[in-house]
């Protein structure tokens, strides 16, 4: 199998990123990379990790899959190969490991100062828990993000890990990898982008800072707007036992929603607030009476922000998500497309994920120039499969 440099169609076509695979966070971080067109190598230890390989993990798609043995130091001198020849290096290892390993920010910098090196951790490069363990829902737990989730007053309720890893987490890092290249045209220096899960959680919970500032919010779960704290924007049973999700925050889309359920002339109104309970209750046993099927067809088309809640493996045949392509199917997986969408540039599905790690060793190595990749498989500094 030939890989070809520089085969992806998207805006970043051209820029050159070399991944130590992790992960979560981190292979969700560049799998937007490589989505958006950009050259990404996967280097992998050799067997994989734990949740990392697999023909369907649709996280490690888009790139060509390595295995070196990172303790030999010269495993590390090729990965200092590749990052002199790369625009952006991401790693995700506690602090200080990939220093010891001989791949830190200041051994990539001397070989390559232009190099945006991106750092994915849970607790970021600094702090008292900097070295410490920890998964997701400890890191949205500090960031204040856990507390407030969930309709259940007496215990949180979290989100798998869509708020953390990849909420706070990986689409920070692309957000600090992109400035940083930004910058680094203008500057001709690369720098280190400290992509922490605690920190991107925060600043994505901005929001609720800000209501909290304004004393418009309470910390108590199901008791504001956007927690089911209100009943015109809550999740609804249906008598097939399913749920519609009811979102009729603004005044006018209210009234279509009254007006489709047919109770506009015994709800009460948007802002009496000391009849919720009662409000609430009425639309629970509306919304009993008919399958969701049947108020998903009824509410089609109007403003009243009602919606059928479906799983995932419901979602690809979604009518609205037919008709974009939000899903395909690529290499008998279906999965979902690169987002967001590029009017000049579209970008591609590429590779699909690799079944083991080290499948594309020899020829990612040798298309990123690489000389006698041979010898590092035959000592075992590299890995063949």
């Amino acid at each position: 199998m030939t890989i070809e440099l520089g085969g992806g169609t998207g805006p970043l076509r051209g820029v050159r990123v070399v991944e130590i695979a992790g992960i979560g966070p981190g292979p969700h971080a560049c799998m937007i990379l490589a989505d958006l067109g950009a050259d990404v190598v996967r280097v992998e230890r050799p067997g994989g990790q734990l949740l990392s390989g697999g023909a369907t993990m649709v996280l490690n798609r888009g790139r060509p899959s390595v295995a070196l043995d990172l303790k030999r130091p010269e495993a590390a001198a090729v990965v200092l190969e590749l990052a002199g020849g790369a625009d952006v290096l991401v790693e995700g290892m506690r602090p200080g490991v990939a220093e010891r390993l001989g791949i830190g920010p200041e051994q990539c910098h001397e070989v390559n100062p232009r190099l945006v090196y991106g750092r994915m951790t849970g607790w970021g490069q600094g702090g008292p828990l900097a070295q410490a363990a920890g998964h997701d829902i400890n890191y949205i737990s500090v960031a204040g993000a856990l507390f407030g989730m969930g309709q259940t007053p007496d215990r949180p309720q979290f989100p798998a890990n869509l708020v953390g890893d990849f909420g706070g987490g990986s689409t920070y890092l692309v957000i600090g990898i992109l400035a940083g290249l930004l910058e680094a045209r203008v500057s001709g220096l690369g720098q280190v982008v400290d992509a922490a899960i605690v920190d991107g959680t925060a600043h994505l919970n901005a929001m609720t800072s800000a209501f909290l500032a304004g004393g418009g919010y309470q910390e108590r779960r199901g008791a504001n707007l956007l927690d089911g704290g209100v009943p015109f924007y809550d999740v609804y049973e249906t008598s097939d036992g399913r749920h519609v999700s009811v979102g009729a925050l603004e005044p006018q889309f209210y009234r279509v929603l009254l007006e489709t359920l047919g109770i506009e002339d015994t709800a009460p109104g948007q802002d009496e607030l000391d009849r919720y309970d009662e409000l609430r209750a009425l639309l629970t046993d509306t919304f009993r009476q008919r399958t969701q099927a049947e108020w998903v067809e009824l509410f089609e088309g109007t403003d009243a922000c009602v919606a059928g809640v479906i799983p995932v493996s419901e979602a690809a045949g979604h009518p609205h998500l037919v008709a974009r392509r939000t899903f395909v199917e690529h290499a008998g997986v279906v999965q979902p497309q690169p987002a967001p969408r590029f009017s000049r540039t579209p970008p591609t599905l590429g590779l699909p994920p690799s079944p083991e790690a080290g499948t594309h060793t020899r020829e990612a190595l040798t298309a990123w120039g690489i000389s006698d990749v041979d010898s590092l498989i035959e000592r075992g500094v590299a890995v063949q499969v």
